[in-house]
């Protein structure tokens, strides 16, 4: 495992299928390249956290959300897009876009524009969404600091984005896009 500032040492590992653990608006994160099958099934089985809960994907531009936006009107993909003052993961429909090992057994996925800036310009570099979970295993509090990480995981995890963590004092919320129903607050 390494643990660097430096997002030209992640984006190799994120592309190799590495697994990675990063800081974001509250808590640290677990991440993947999303469409790495493999990759995910490690961070699923990290957190021993079953599959079919689906998990969250984070992204630094709006057009890296474009595969979504045929299935939303244009008011709700610029909402999906835009900051919010919460930071707010959006479930958005998805029944072909993210695999199903990350939708879970949901037609539907949770996007979040992260807010975190250095975490933003990593998603940016890596030129597509990415996994977003918290850096814990079930039953067990996220970490809050890159030491909490390496005490969860240790080794197991390829790198660890070593930037300041975010100011909030929960995770995002986790709002349905469509009829505004709440998820988690």
């Amino acid at each position: 495992m390494i643990i660097t500032s430096s997002i030209f040492d992640i984006i190799p590992i994120l592309k190799k299928g590495g697994v990675i653990a990063y800081p974001t608006e509250a808590v640290w994160g677990l991440g993947c390249d999303p469409f790495n099958r493999e990759s995910v099934y490690r961070i699923l089985a990290l957190k021993n956290r079953p599959v079919h809960k689906g998990l969250i994907l984070i992204s630094g531009e709006a057009e890296h959300l474009t595969p979504w936006k045929d299935q939303l009107s244009p008011e709700q993909y610029q909402r999906l897009v835009s900051d919010t003052e919460t930071p707010t993961s959006w479930v958005v429909p998805d029944t072909l876009i993210a695999p199903e090992w990350v939708r879970g057994d949901h037609a539907s996925v949770a996007i979040r524009m992260i807010q975190h800036e250095q975490t933003r310009e990593l998603c940016s570099h890596f030129g597509h969404v990415l996994v977003s979970t918290s850096a814990n295993t079930a039953g067990h509090p996220p970490a809050l600091t890159k030491d909490a990480v390496s005490q969860y995981f240790g080794d197991k995890v390829d790198a660890i984005f070593d930037a300041p963590l975010g100011h909030n004092n929960q995770p995002s919320q986790v709002k349905d896009l469509l009829c505004d129903t709440i998820y988690r607050n």
